[in-house]
């Protein structure tokens, strides 16, 4: 069973945003797959120290 899944509400600078999106669109994920993959894989990096 998949987890749930929150709605939460932040602010991210500007370019940065264009940067997360460019890079969402280049590994051919939505928005929001991309910052959870890339949450997930900071959470688990920070773990293994």
């Amino acid at each position: 069973m998949k987890p749930l899944k929150e709605k939460i509400s932040i602010t991210i600078d500007g370019d940065l945003l264009e940067k997360i999106r460019h890079a969402a669109e280049k590994d051919d994920r939505s928005l929001s797959q991309y910052i959870n993959l890339v949450l997930k894989d900071h959470i688990n990096k920070l773990s293994e120290k």
